[in-house]
């Protein structure tokens, strides 16, 4: 069990932040997974405008999670694990982190390639970087696809991880993220 020692929880902001991002990944996975074979409509119109602003949402939310994160060090994993176990657990986050920019990255290009361009929310137009080009659109439309898949599957792999700490190691990491400060009565002190 985690000593109630504040330092050993992430910061408010890097709570906020994570469980944000993971709301609007899963959110934006599930519409895509559906409005992928919809036939044109204009609800499929309208779920790939909220997939296209759930994307450059994510990218924000990814920049800012990361800015955040160089800035205020993360707290130190248990000593309790393996030398393998924190290389993997590194590796893992390091791969979220790249997927986080490459997933809605590939999926504007996609959105540039096929000739419709990104409104985020409506109001704020963005520059296509690619050309109009239909076989690239569709060589993009299957990185994002690939790329997603693959995000998918690490987080599944994270999740995993976290609950078998939380569960089986019993080593209270998952509590570092918990968005709620039920551990023990000594954590739900400070700011």
């Amino acid at each position: 069990m985690a000593s109630s020692d504040q330092s050993e929880r992430y910061t408010d902001v890097a709570i906020a932040l994570h469980w944000l991002l993971a709301l609007a990944l899963v959110g934006s996975f599930c519409v895509g997974l559906y409005m992928a074979d919809l036939k044109l409509s204009p609800t499929r119109v309208r779920l790939f405008n909220w997939h296209k602003w759930a994307g450059v949402s994510i990218l924000v939310l990814s920049a800012l999670r990361l800015g955040w994160r160089w800035r205020h060090r993360p707290p130190a994993l248990p000593a309790s694990m393996s030398a393998l176990q924190a290389r993997l657990a590194h590796g893992t986050h390091l791969l979220l982190y790249v997927l986080f920019f490459l997933v809605p990255v590939a999926g504007w290009a996609y959105s540039s390639a096929s000739g419709f361009p990104v409104v985020w929310f409506g109001l704020v137009p963005l520059p296509d970087f690619v050309p109009v080009d239909k076989p690239l659109a569709h060589a993009l439309q299957q990185v994002h696809s690939t790329l997603a898949f693959t995000l998918a599957a690490v987080v599944a792999i994270h999740v995993g991880a976290a609950l078998k700490h939380q569960f089986i190691e019993r080593d209270s990491l998952l509590w570092r993220m918990s968005p709620l400060r039920l551990h023990d009565s000594k954590a739900s002190k400070g700011p």
